[in-house]
């Protein structure tokens, strides 16, 4: 029987965790930078805004992967 590999769990969790601060900072400052667009901060807010919103998608498919090969591998 084979039993779940603790430190690549927890790796994994990890991902997760990083990636949850992100989902919620991605898209409270897209809303943020559509509402200012005559600011001329606007492009790099909202070039913030997509790349916080990709790395959050990212280390989620990563979070799951890592913890499906924890689990299963």
């Amino acid at each position: 029987m084979k039993h779940t590999n603790k430190d690549l769990l927890l790796k994994g969790l990890k991902f997760l965790a990083g990636a949850l601060p992100l989902s919620f900072v991605g898209p409270v400052v897209l809303f943020s930078s559509f509402k200012n667009q005559e600011n001329p901060w606007f492009i790099p807010v909202l070039i913030f805004a997509l790349a916080a919103m990709a790395a959050a998608i990212f280390l989620m498919f990563k979070g799951i992967q890592t913890i499906m090969k924890a689990l299963f591998d």
